[in-house]
C-alpha cells in the first residue's frame, strides 16, 4: 500500500510538472538519525528501489562491517562514514526482519543500564571501587548481572 501510494505521488508530481524532485524530499530533515534512515528507506522501497530478500541486506551488512574494518585497519578519515554505513544498512535490515530498530537499541540501553547498575551496586557491597577493578574483575560482576 505504501509502495503504491508512493508511486501515486510522483506519478501526480510528474503530471504536475514537477518530476524533478526528490522521492526523499519528504522526509524532514530534523527527525533524529536513525527515525530519518527508516523514513528514507520507506521512501526508496515505496518507489521500487529494495532488496528483494532479508538475505540480500544482510549480505550488504557483512559488506559495510568489511569496508568499515578496512578503514579503520587503514586509519582512513573514511570511519565515520564507513560507520554510518553500516548504521544504515543495520537499520534496513531491521527492517526486513519487522523489528523498530530504535526500539530494539532503546531495550538495548535499559539492558545494560539495569547490568551496569548491578555491577556498580554488587561491587560496592564487596567493598570494590569501579575505578580501581580491573576490566576483568568488572566483568565477572557484568556476566553474574545476566542471571540476576
Amino acid at each position: 500500500m505504501k509502495a503504491n501510494w508512493e508511486r501515486i505521488k510522483l506519478s501526480e508530481k510528474a503530471k504536475d510538472g514537477g518530476s524533478e524532485k526528490s522521492v526523499l524530499e519528504g522526509v524532514p530533515r530534523g527527525l533524529p538519525s536513525m527515525v530519518k534512515a527508516i523514513r528514507i528507506q520507506d521512501k526508496a522501497r515505496g518507489v521500487g528501489f529494495d532488496w528483494e530478500h532479508r538475505e540480500q541486506v544482510w549480505e550488504k551488512v557483512q559488506e559495510e562491517l568489511e569496508e568499515l574494518k578496512h578503514e579503520v585497519d587503514s586509519g582512513s578519515d573514511k570511519q565515520a562514514e564507513e560507520l554510518g554505513d553500516v548504521l544504515f544498512s543495520l537499520v534496513n535490515y531491521a527492517r526486513f526482519l519487522n523489528i523498530d530498530p530504535d526500539e530494539a537499541l532503546e531495550r538495548t540501553n535499559r539492558k545494560f543500564i539495569q547490568r551496569f547498575q548491578y555491577l556498580e551496586r554488587e561491587s560496592r557491597k564487596d567493598g570494590r571501587v569501579l575505578g580501581e577493578m580491573t576490566l576483568a574483575e568488572m566483568d565477572a560482576y557484568w556476566e553474574r548481572s545476566k542471571t540476576a
